[in-house]
């Protein structure tokens, strides 16, 4: 008996339902549905009746959900059952803040106000207990500023509760008293300083606490890690022996965690036969170890800067489980039979080891390319196999684009900072033919994987992409037809290939950046989920994360459950066990992806204007890449973007038409619109809200 079943139940009836009803229709007994009523209700996820009846809260006129405060007071209330977003005035709060998790109704609107809009009635669970902040020091004890402007307040930190923080300290304060009078501030306790703001490290340290990404291995985890330092001979048996093929690594100059190799040979029948080598980090990686609880639960590594915080400990993550050259390595490879239309023909799925006749970089491979005779020189022996891998990736390409892949090309920001962390550079990552190609082969690959275990019906961790929304694509075409992109066929069901055309036709044009970016925006975001429903932005109709298992946790779930095919165990052992918690796995791993994923974010935005900083008064050339009703965003060549304020434009009253994307003049009739390049100059680098303000120049 699961929760979902009952609230189906009661959605379909449409009404609240007592206990023996909900019994008798559900056919289980009273002790099996009765615990997970009390559950329920505990959560908040069904209210009882006075008379005894169980409804859930939208059908008695309540809304229970989590609440996402801005920083300007308002907020808005996100509900359980995925309805549309209810807005809550600062006003209506009542002591909720970011993250809360609340109970509350909908307040009398006129007829003509389509919005939705509550009343936050009371907090159910607060959404954290502790905060990431600036010890403001006073005579009483001091207040902490949240890092998280939109949170709600600051904590007032009583004298014999500091734990010797002092003025301008980064600190972790947790909440020891939350007061529910308007206007009064929770009250804390100091439980760690980070260090004085002016500290080197501690920027992003506190950004690291502040997403809650653990930084430290549990003395458990390390001490397990440190007894895996060897490669058992007994786990040679039954494996492949790739050792004297030409397997070899392409990665970034700086990686360490080296999870791919690749190889590549020709059939007697004149196809070609891909190999993709991923590291096997379910050999030393088990299921119900102390290693493999807090690999789940951190769920991926997280880049920044300066630092990586890896998955696994790094006498796994970038010793024995690194494919270095020289080496043995156990993995598990991905043979593919391509023809010369980019189909795999056949594939097979083997457990294998190798060792890596090369450590490749991407510059290294796209000077090879080039032609720049040092280079070739240098790997005159696998020249023949990256020559061969070149023409593949490019058919492999040619096959997706047919099929109406959609490939945006995204501007990606490099910030060089030097051993002080001070950002002294930022550039648009490059990504010549060697990364393209790479991608080409991984995604080939994690294809293959994931149609072979949807072929089987067996659970799975798939990678999903689901339709975007039709009035947000038609929206992306009515902009695209404003600036002159006719679509092909019909606009009421727009598929892949006819959105892959517009942005062709944009290439290297003015606007090309701002559709890429239109239309990334209208895309939902890809998650993992236990049920495949393909993958929109690839026109893919199974796909899966099957090449990273050393820094995501979805791609070690993927590998432990190839190896249980492989013994053909397919009701027991680990397959059994995903079956059970799938979705909960894959929603967690989701939910810690898009943590890291704010994380850098968060930190690119902090070096970012921690870089402009040194640039207030200069002019730069820009393009508008936002509009909105309080302003414009414009982005730098090297892709830093700043605000516009609506104030500052004080030449006209502007108004905002969301339909266009632009902000339009009354008097005049002067439009900023996006993609457009204007001049501006920045005026303020506001490090502690992360904000850049620019201005336009006459």
């Amino acid at each position: 008996m699961k929760q979902e079943t009952i609230i189906e139940l009661l959605k379909q009836e449409q009404r609240p339902m007592k206990f023996d009803e909900l019994k008798q229709k559900l056919e289980v007994t009273a002790d099996e549905i009765g615990p997970i009523l009390d559950e329920m209700k505990s959560e908040h996820l069904l209210i009882k009746t006075k008379k005894g009846a169980y409804a859930l809260p939208s059908q008695l006129g309540y809304i229970v959900g989590s609440m996402q405060r801005k920083e300007r007071g308002f907020g808005f209330l996100i509900p359980d059952d995925g309805e549309e977003d209810v807005f809550v005035a600062s006003s209506n709060m009542n002591g909720a803040f970011n993250g809360d998790r609340v109970l509350a109704s909908f307040s009398h609107k006129t007829p003509q106000d389509k919005r939705k809009e509550g009343i936050v009635l009371k907090v159910l669970k607060r959404g954290r207990e502790s905060l990431v902040g600036t010890f403001e020091e006073i005579p009483s004890g001091g207040f902490v500023v949240p890092e998280d402007k939109s949170w709600g307040s600051d904590v007032f930190v009583p004298r014999d509760k500091k734990n010797g923080a002092k003025a301008n300290d980064k600190v972790i304060v947790r909440i020891t008293k939350w007061d529910k009078s308007a206007g009064r501030n929770p009250i804390g306790a100091i439980d760690e300083v980070l260090g004085s703001a002016l500290d080197v490290g501690v920027d992003i340290l506190c950004i690291i606490k502040e997403k809650g990404i653990r930084t430290e291995f549990e003395p458990s985890t390390l001490a397990q890690a440190s007894k895996i330092n060897t490669i058992d001979p007994q786990s040679l048996k039954g494996r492949l022996d790739l050792t004297q093929r030409n397997v070899f690594t392409i990665d970034g100059s700086d990686a360490k965690d080296l999870d791919d190799a690749i190889s590549i040979e020709k059939t007697k029948g004149g196809n070609l036969r891909l190999g993709v080598h991923i590291a096997d980090v379910s050999n030393y990686v088990k299921p119900g170890t102390p290693l493999d609880d807090e690999a789940f639960d951190r769920a991926t590594s997280v880049y920044f800067v300066d630092r990586v915080i890896p998955m696994l400990p790094e006498n796994i993550s970038n010793g024995l489980c690194s494919l270095s050259e020289g080496n043995l390595r156990l993995t598990l490879s991905c043979f593919m039979e391509i023809n010369s239309q980019g189909k795999v023909v056949a594939y097979d799925i083997k457990k294998s080891f190798i060792k890596s006749v090369a450590r490749l970089t991407y510059d290294e491979v796209n000077d090879i390319y080039d032609g720049q005779k040092p280079a070739i020189k240098k790997r005159k022996a696998i020249f023949e196999e990256l020559h061969m891998m070149k023409n593949l990736a490019e058919t492999l390409a040619a096959m997706r684009y047919r099929r109406g892949s959609l490939e945006l090309d995204i501007d990606e920001a490099h910030i060089k900072v030097d051993k002080n962390g001070i950002p002294v550079d930022i550039s648009t990552r490059k990504r010549g033919i060697s990364h393209k190609m790479i991608e080409e082969f991984m995604l080939c690959a994690n294809e293959t994987v994931a149609q072979h275990v949807s072929d089987l019906n067996l659970s799975f961790m798939y990678r999903i992409h689901a339709q975007p929304d039709p009035e947000k694509i038609l929206e992306f075409v009515r902009f695209a037809q404003n600036l002159g992109y006719a679509v092909k066929g019909s606009t009421h069901d727009v598929q892949t290939k006819q959105l892959q055309e517009i942005l062709d036709a944009a290439n290297d044009k003015p606007e090309e950046n701002v559709l890429n970016l239109i239309m990334l925006r209208t895309m939902q975001k890809a998650v993992y989920s236990s049920a495949n429903v393909g993958h929109f932005g690839l026109a893919s109709e199974c796909y899966c994360h099957f090449t990273s298992p050393i820094r995501r946790y979805p791609d070690l779930v993927v590998h432990r459950i190839l190896k249980q095919i492989a013994k053909k165990e397919f009701t027991g052992g680990y397959i059994k066990h995903f079956g059970d918690n799938s979705q909960e796995i894959a929603k967690h791993c989701s939910d810690k992806e898009r943590s890291a994923m704010l994380a850098e974010r968060a930190v690119d935005d902090l070096k970012m204007t921690e870089y402009m900083t040194e640039r207030v008064g200069q002019e730069f050339d820009a393009v508008i890449s936002g509009v909105t009703d309080f302003g414009i965003f414009a982005e730098l060549e090297n892709t830093v973007e700043g605000l516009i304020r609506m104030t500052s434009l004080d030449d006209d009253y502007y108004e905002f038409e969301e339909q266009g994307y632009l902000l339009r003049g009354k008097r005049t009739g002067k439009v900023y619109k996006l993609g457009q390049h204007i001049r501006i100059k920045c005026i303020k680098a506001d490090i502690t809200m992360r904000q850049i303000d620019f201005d336009i120049c006459e």
